[in-house]
């Protein structure tokens, strides 16, 4: 059987995650990296990140491991990689910077089959998946597509389940994550104010998307929805605090009840921990939900406190590889999943 033939655009933590994950699986194959980084440092960091359990070698511009090997390019911008040369079936685009519709096409007119991004787009394009949710929906005509993000996923996913079991008048969340590498380890001026402030020293409050692409992947919340976020100086582990306004009222017992029933059916996808846990606990934990039982609370009235935790790039990584396969899946059946 054939693999995948698949081509990262951007090493960045998500995609170096990718690219282990898919070591691990006889049906992917990594053939194509386009980075501007030195190779010789990307392939340190693959090694530096596992502390040495992981260490592929650099042979030429070829990262080399015992599961296979992919070609270092150049970077650049979308559409300058000539995927074809490579018999791409799907890059990946990990980069942050094009994320449009136009960016997104150039990479299949450079020969790629299919574009998937590991984050929100700016704009509605073919398909924005959130397993547990909408990943039936999925088409083989579909090419450019997003797994949408880690808050995303953890906030849509957790507002699937409250409203199917409760209903939902009015929610509101703050995504507690961890800095990330656009952010300055100092003050350094940038193009936000608040961002140009050191993310080892300052908790720094940020907007987010993810309320209108919750929205849009749940139109039954439309206008029900408003949410923010704050980077905060740890380097992995992320925490969703989501209160709700539910339409009944409930007992604690009755929120576990529906996690755990939940989490048997999408064991990839939702855990439910008994342990007063904190944020390294999540890192490299693969659930886009890590439902905390001991951390909910309940008004006297409808409204629900719940804190679930998550490893943003990890978690990602995971859902874009299970979309991988899901898409070759349906494109070997030819249809609709």
């Amino acid at each position: 059987m054939s693999k995948i033939r698949l081509g990262l655009k951007g090493f960045g933590e998500i995609p170096r995650h990718i690219y282990r994950m898919c070591l691990e699986d006889d049906q992917i194959e990594v053939v194509a990296i386009s980075d501007l980084g030195r190779p010789e440092i990307l392939t340190y960091l693959i090694s530096a990140e596992t502390k040495g359990k992981f260490h592929p070698r650099l042979e030429g511009n070829f990262l080399v491991s015992p599961r296979g090997k992919a070609r270092f390019i150049g970077g650049g911008e979308s559409g300058k990689v000539p995927w074809d040369m490579f018999d791409v079936d799907i890059v990946v685009d990990g980069t942050w910077s094009y994320r449009s519709k136009a960016d997104m096409q150039k990479h299949i007119d450079a020969g790629a089959k299919r574009v998937m991004l590991t984050s929100v787009p700016t704009e509605i394009i073919d398909r924005v998946v959130i397993q547990g949710i909408n990943d039936h929906t999925i088409k083989s005509s579909d090419k450019l597509v997003s797994a949408g993000s880690a808050t995303t996923n953890a906030t849509a996913l957790m507002l699937k389940i409250l409203s199917d079991n409760f209903g939902i008048e009015y929610a509101m969340f703050s995504s507690v994550h961890s800095y990330t590498s656009d952010q300055p380890l100092r003050d350094k001026a940038g193009t936000d104010f608040r961002r140009s402030r050191s993310a080892a020293e300052n908790i720094i409050p940020i907007d987010t998307v993810a309320p209108r692409w919750i929205e849009y992947i749940l139109p039954e919340l439309e206008g029900k929805v408003e949410g923010t976020a704050m980077n905060v100086p740890v380097p992995n582990g992320s925490l969703l605090d989501l209160t709700t306004i539910l339409k009944k009222g409930i007992k604690i017992d009755d929120l576990n009840t529906v996690m755990e029933k939940a989490a048997k059916k999408l064991p990839n996808v939702i855990e439910v921990m008994n342990d007063p846990i904190v944020s390294t606990d999540v890192i490299d934990n693969s659930h886009s939900i890590v439902f905390d039982k001991k951390a909910s609370m309940l008004s006297p009235v409808r409204m629900v406190k719940t804190l679930t935790w998550y490893h943003s790039a990890f978690a990602m990584a995971a859902r874009i590889k299970e979309l991988i396969l899901a898409y070759d899946k349906i494109d070997k059946k030819g249809g609709v999943k």
